[in-house]
């Protein structure tokens, strides 16, 4: 860190700061050992119970359960003109653009077939 020359257009980052390291509270510095003792022991206590080759329940992960509540109850959606603006351009726009081309080769094809002009690529009898 002594080293450290502070660029000219940007801040100094947050984890450079000396007073993040030098001019910390006794309280400070406890509550945050006591922080990474219970995360310590939270994290041996779950690899105890991940390597134990007798067990025979199911660990309880709160961070796996806590993604799979978010994953789940998915509530950030919210129906706005541009989102259902987009649904029809990617949903329904396709559908009706294939079935006017569908519609309309079949509408030529049968013109065709009633004017006599029309010659079948493949043809089923000889």
């Amino acid at each position: 860190m002594a080293n450290y020359k502070e660029a000219p257009l940007a801040t100094r980052p947050k984890t450079l700061d000396p007073a993040e390291y030098f001019n910390l509270s006794p309280d400070y510095r406890r509550a945050e050992e006591k922080r990474a003792a219970l995360r310590a022991q939270l994290k041996r206590q779950y690899l105890e119970q991940l390597n134990n080759p007798h067990r025979k329940e199911l660990i309880e992960d709160p961070a796996l359960t806590r993604w799979t509540y978010a994953r789940t109850n998915n509530n950030y959606f919210r129906p706005t003109a541009k989102t259902s603006l987009i649904g029809g351009l990617f949903g329904v726009l396709p559908l009706f653009v294939l079935y006017v081309v569908f519609k309309t080769d079949r509408d030529k094809r049968e013109a065709k077939i009633k004017a006599g002009t029309y010659e079948r690529p493949y043809k089923l009898s000889t």
